[in-house]
This record gives structure tokens, C-alpha cells and sequence, in this order.
């Protein structure tokens, strides 16, 4: 049985122009070749698995080639370049940083550099993970990187350029790796692919670079995977089902619930796909991204953002023209506040689903209520159409007076416990309407209402007759009656101004709060006060609270006061003689006993 070979290594590249989705880095290499000006030391840093040491190996093995070709490539039949490909060249050292990051291993690395080549031009230093190094190994190499010898080439190789000294990347030239893109992903996949006579789906093979996230040696591991579950042919079907990938059709399929308000049908797809063993978050942030690509999709000029297969390309074309531009902005602003609050909730299903709620009524009408909305709540006069529809005969026939109908009472919660019964606008406007003066019922207990003299009351009705054929209607309004309150109702409608005072007087009216008025003579409230600067404080605001007394009250009359308590007088007890006479007076009975034993006090 032959040596197995994984594809990341059998199809690892020898030359510049296999190096995948790196153009412009090998170019720039190339050219410094071709023309002799070459650094003495090289940092390339980039994501895992995009080329790194692969054309740092390259880089070091053309500039030792004895016959360089004319595109400035390796001839591989020199010397040089034979001892490179079968590892036995003594020009190339590569050091793990990883496990050797310790001043001594840097030192050893330093004497070696002394050391010129046998065969070649350049001795290179491949320093892998160059990140790991301690930060006096770093130290350590300072001076040899800056100035070494003249055959001495250091390439350092990373993954985080962050973690390196500001003193070591001054020193270097710095290239940046770029991720593998999907389309050089997918074409170099199908290039192995034909090469080990296997059948592959294109869009299989999109699934599998999307998978490798940018990285090609990942993509081919992923490859070797598929191959080993799949065989000989490779289906669209077989990768997802074998990588644990969700379906496209899962998110066009909710897509379309979304666009009908299917808020049903999209939670059971939901439940289905949990069942299948997937993850939540994994799902919503896959619907974050099928939302984008739908977004792209709508225009042309975005239309190469889209990275799938070609026969998913034209469904995904076709819904996007089904969804509005607010549809998409809004389910993606969705979609991603969920994936960032997924893990510090709780209940994560009960967040994805209240995500697909809120996704599926976007496109609904305001009026439906059947997508989960409430309808619009008109609130309308009701007074104003009662007295039109009231009024209406009377202007038909003035001779003919309608009956009187009940009145209508409201019920009003007070903080004594009692049930003060108001008479509803209705009724009051209905009674101005008809020109009759209604005569309140009273209780001690209630709000006080006028008592009014029927001899006064016809008087009255007399006068406003005549009036209201001599003046404007504007002008037919007569002052109210002063009506009749309790120390109760002052109490209630002070507490209800304290609560409706502003945040920034919130200890004035915490004040209020704790404050009792007390009624004297019928009209005058009275309030203590602690001392003189909340007396100030209370007479400043006395005009706005005596107005609002008084037009809930219904009284003009009504008058407010305030003044300081007078202060308590406490004696205390200092001396053992005081403490004695003050628990004296409390208790007789020690006169008794100091008297009965002949006590005395020291």
C-alpha cells in the first residue's frame, strides 16, 4: 500500500505561478529577483493557510537556482535547486518560533549565520511563527537582523503582525498575504479534483471553499474529508450533509415566508432545522448573510459580491426582485442585533424566534392585526357626538323639549377609600344644551357641588335670556359657582401636582409627597414646614399651587400657607445626677427605693 499523501501537501506549490490568489506579492518577488535588489530581511504575515512559508520556500530556492529562467522562475535541474526538492539543502533552515522562542536558541541561530554557503548564493533563515518569540529573543535578534552578513537573508512568517516589536518591523519588508477568495478556491479544488480523477459539482465545491473561510490549505483539507465520504463523485447533497452545512433552501424558503407574513410556517422551519441538529446562532447568522447576498443581488453593479455557484446566482437574482430595499435593510439590522445579543441571553431559541416574528411582519399592512400587530386605536369623541345627535331635533323642532336622559357618573378612585361620583361632560353639555341648570346631588363624604336657590335659579335663567339676545354667543358664559371640598380633596389634588413636577424639582416634591395639608376655616390649607429654607422654597411655588387648587377644586376662594414648626425642646441627660432625675420622673418607684435602702449617688 502506497504512502498516502495528503492533497495540502502533494498539491503544495513549487513555483511562483502555482501560488493561488497571491499575485501581486509573487510579481513583486519575482522582480526583486530579476533585478538583484533583494532585502536582508522579509516579513510576511497574512491569515493561516494562504502561502506563507510556501513562497518563502520559493523565494529562497529561486534565489539559489544556478540557471534562473527568463520569467524568473527555478530551472529545478541544478544543484541547488535539486538538494532543495529533496530536502537536503544546507541553505535553508527553517526554526518553529513556537517551540524555540528562548534567547538560547536565537543565539545558536546567530553563530550559524557566520557560517557562509557551499553551494549558492544566500543562506535563508525561514522563521515560522515569528510572533511567539519572547520578548528578549526579540531583543537578542535586533542587532543581527539589522546588520547581517552579506549572504544572510531572514524571512519571518506570521499570522498576528500586532504581537511584533515596532524595532523588529522597522527592519523589514513587510508583505501582506490576502485571503484565498472563492473563485480561486473553487478553481484550484476542481484542479485537484481533475487531477485525482473525481467528479466534483461546482456548487459543491462553493460550499467547501465557503467553508474553508479564506484559507487554502483548510479548503483542501476539507476536500480530502469529501472525498473520503463521497468517493469518487462529489454532490452538492453529500457536502452539506457530510460538513453539517445548512441548505440554501432552508433560508429561500423562509425568505418567502417572511415576504407573505408567514410568521407560522417560518417558526416551524425554524424547529425543523433545530431538529436536525443545528445550531441557533449558526442559523441567524447564515440568514444574516443570505440577506446580504439577496441585497447585492438586487443590482448589477454589486452583482460580483455575490460569491455562489452560477445556477444558485439566478435564484438568488429572482428573490431578490421580490424584496424591497426597506424589507432587506431592516430583516439584516434584525438578523445581526440577535447574533450580537444571542450569547448573553437566556432563552436563545425564544430570541431567534421573537427574530423571526419581528423579520416576518415587516412587510405586513399597519391595519392587519392578524400578522401579530394590534390595529390602529381611534378614539372618538364621544360627547361631542352625543350632543350633535341630541341637539339635532331640538333645532328641527324647538317647541318639542326632549326628556332629561340619566346621568352619567365616573367613578374616581380617592385616597380615602371612597368613590366620588362626578357628573359625566356628556350630561353637562346636554343640560347646557337644553338651557336647564341640573342641581348635583351632595354628600359629606364626596366633592362638594353648589346649592343653589330656586328662587335665584329663575332669576338667573332670566337674565342669561336676556343677555344672550344682547351680546355675542362668545360672551354667554357665566363665572362658575364655587363649589364646596374637604380636607380630603385638597390632599389628593396636592399629591397628584407633586407627581406631575418635573425631575429636575424631584426633591421638592418628595417633599410634597410626605407633607399633609390642613383645612381651616372651609377656603384656607395650611402646610409645616421643617424650616425656613423650605418655607422659602414652598412660597416661590405658591402662586402655581394655589392655581392649580383652586381650578381643581372648582373654588376661587381657596387660599394656600405655609409655616415653620415650631421647634421641640429635648433635654438630655449628661451627669449621673440628671440621668437619675429624668429616670425618675418616668418611674416613682426609685424615689421609693433610694428612700427604703438610704441610697446615695456618687
Amino acid at each position: 500500500m502506497e504512502n498516502y499523501i495528503v492533497s495540502a501537501r502533494k498539491y503544495r506549490p513549487s513555483t511562483f505561478d502555482s501560488v493561488v490568489g497571491q499575485r501581486a506579492l509573487t510579481t513583486t518577488l519575482k522582480n526583486a529577483i530579476a533585478s538583484g535588489k533583494l532585502a536582508h530581511a522579509y516579513l510576511f504575515c497574512g491569515p493561516r493557510g494562504v502561502g506563507k512559508t510556501t513562497c518563502a520556500r520559493i523565494f529562497a530556492k529561486t534565489i539559489n537556482c544556478l540557471h534562473p529562467t527568463a520569467e524568473g522562475e527555478a530551472c529545478n535541474e541544478c544543484e541547488s535547486c535539486r538538494a532543495f526538492n529533496e530536502q537536503r539543502s544546507y541553505n535553508i533552515h527553517e526554526l518553529d518560533a513556537a517551540s524555540n522562542n528562548s534567547v538560547d536558541d536565537i543565539r545558536q541561530l546567530v553563530e550559524q549565520v557566520r557560517i557562509p554557503p557551499q553551494i549558492g548564493h544566500y543562506k535563508v533563515y525561514i522563521i515560522d511563527e515569528v510572533h511567539m518569540l519572547s520578548p528578549s529573543a526579540f531583543n537578542a535578534f535586533l542587532k543581527t537582523l539589522e546588520e547581517p552578513p552579506r549572504h544572510a537573508i531572514f524571512i519571518l512568517a506570521t499570522t498576528e503582525k500586532h504581537k511584533i516589536l515596532p524595532t523588529i518591523l522597522s527592519r523589514c519588508q513587510i508583505y501582506d498575504f490576502n485571503r484565498i477568495s472563492v473563485e480561486d478556491a473553487v478553481a484550484h479544488l476542481a484542479y485537484v479534483a481533475s487531477k485525482e480523477g473525481i467528479t466534483a459539482e461546482p456548487e459543491a465545491l462553493n460550499v467547501i471553499a465557503q467553508k474553508a473561510d479564506g484559507g487554502m490549505r483548510d479548503a483542501l483539507s476539507i476536500f480530502d474529508q469529501v472525498v473520503s465520504f463521497c468517493g469518487g463523485n462529489i454532490t452538492y447533497r453529500s457536502v452539506i450533509e457530510n460538513l453539517n452545512v445548512l441548505d440554501y433552501e432552508y433560508y429561500f424558503r423562509l425568505t418567502d415566508h417572511f415576504l407573505h407574513n408567514q410568521v407560522s410556517d417560518a417558526l416551524l422551519l425554524l424547529n425543523d432545522v433545530l431538529n436536525k441538529g443545528f445550531d441557533a446562532s449558526h442559523f441567524i447568522t447564515g440568514l444574516t448573510s443570505h440577506l446580504r447576498d439577496l441585497l447585492v443581488s438586487r443590482d448589477p453593479v454589486t452583482l460580483p459580491l455575490l460569491e455562489v455557484g452560477a445556477s444558485i446566482r439566478q435564484r438568488y437574482q429572482e428573490q431578490a426582485q421580490k424584496c424591497p430595499l426597506p424589507f432587506l435593510y431592516r430583516a439584516m439590522k434584525l438578523c445581526n442585533d440577535c447574533d450580537l445579543n444571542y450569547r448573553a441571553s437566556k432563552n436563545k431559541r425564544l430570541l431567534v424566534e421573537l427574530t423571526l416574528i419581528q423579520v416576518a411582519q415587516l412587510t405586513a399592512d399597519e391595519g392587519d392585526a392578524a400578522g401579530g400587530r394590534s390595529p390602529k386605536q381611534v378614539i372618538k369623541p364621544i360627547a361631542s357626538t352625543q350632543t350633535t345627535a341630541q341637539a339635532a331635533p331640538q333645532a328641527t323642532s324647538p317647541a318639542v323639549r326632549p326628556s332629561t336622559p340619566p346621568a352619567q357618573t365616573v367613578p374616581t378612585a380617592r385616597s380615602g377609600g371612597e368613590n366620588v361620583v362626578r357628573t359625566a361632560p356628556a350630561a353637562l353639555q346636554l343640560a347646557q344644551a337644553s338651557g336647564e341648570k341640573k342641581i348635583p346631588s351632595f354628600k359629606r363624604t364626596g366633592l362638594g357641588v353648589s346649592i343653589r336657590q330656586v328662587r335665584a335659579e329663575e332669576s338667573n335663567r332670566q337674565e342669561q335670556t336676556a343677555a344672550a339676545a344682547s351680546t355675542p354667543p362668545a360672551n354667554q358664559r357665566q363665572p362658575e359657582e364655587d363649589l364646596i371640598f374637604n380636607e380630603k380633596d385638597v390632599n389628593y389634588y396636592w399629591q397628584e401636582y407633586a407627581g406631575q413636577m418635573p425631575k429636575e424639582q424631584i426633591a421638592l416634591s418628595q417633599r410634597m409627597r410626605a407633607m399633609r395639608l390642613t383645612l381651616h376655616e372651609g377656603t384656607h390649607a395650611e402646610g409645616i414646614v421643617e424650616n425656613d429654607i423650605i418655607a422659602k422654597e414652598f412660597n416661590a411655588l405658591l402662586p402655581q399651587l394655589q392655581e392649580h387648587l383652586r381650578a381643581r377644586l372648582r373654588n376661587s376662594r381657596f387660599t394656600l400657607s405655609f409655616h415653620v414648626s415650631a421647634p421641640t425642646e429635648k433635654t438630655r441627660a449628661y451627669s449621673k445626677v440628671e440621668r437619675y432625675q429624668l429616670m425618675a420622673q418616668k418611674n416613682s418607684a426609685l424615689q421609693e427605693l433610694q428612700q427604703v435602702f438610704g441610697l446615695e449617688l456618687y
